[in-house]
């Protein structure tokens, strides 16, 4: 197979193409080129280096308790209880700083009502709503995808049993 320089018109830059297929990979496939470029062009700083200011508040608002809070959040406004009881298996103690980081990062606000013991409710910001979108549709993307996930699991466990 031989690859030729190809410029992208949008870009005016140049990729390798190998022979065949577009962008040297079947159609409707990216490649780790075209991954990496898409990635470059959607991110306003480069979240693959290490020193990203941007990448420890991915880490924290991406996180699996994270993604499961925002998407509680998503039907409405919720107290720390209600939060807890709604996502199944998570600690007082990792909900707490859970949604530290989530207020912390804009996604959450927390409002103190003035009672005695004061009421706290947490909402999705308008900057939470945007993130809601994309996380609640990854989730569901799991759920349409369980039983494929679980059978290449139990296929890649049976072929690596020890025995």
């Amino acid at each position: 197979m031989t690859e030729t320089l190809a410029e992208t018109p949008a870009e005016g830059s140049t990729k390798n193409v190998a022979d065949g297929a577009a962008g040297g990979a079947a159609p409707g496939v990216m490649t780790e080129e075209a991954r990496r470029a898409t990635a470059g062009r959607l991110l306003a700083h480069d979240t693959f280096d290490q020193k990203c200011a941007f990448r420890p508040i991915m880490d924290r608002t991406t996180s699996r308790w994270a993604t499961l809070i925002i998407s509680a959040l998503v039907s409405g406004p919720h107290r720390f209880a209600r939060l807890h009881a709604r996502v199944g298996g998570i600690s007082q103690k990792m909900l707490s700083q859970n949604l530290k980081a989530l207020v912390r990062a804009g996604l959450v606000h927390r409002e103190v009502a003035p009672t005695n013991p004061p009421q706290v409710t947490y909402t999705l910001t308008e900057l939470g709503l945007g993130l809601a979108g994309p996380l609640t549709d990854l989730i569901g993307w799991y759920g349409a995808h369980g039983a494929e996930l679980l059978a290449a699991q139990e296929r890649y466990d049976a072929e690596h049993a020890e025995g």
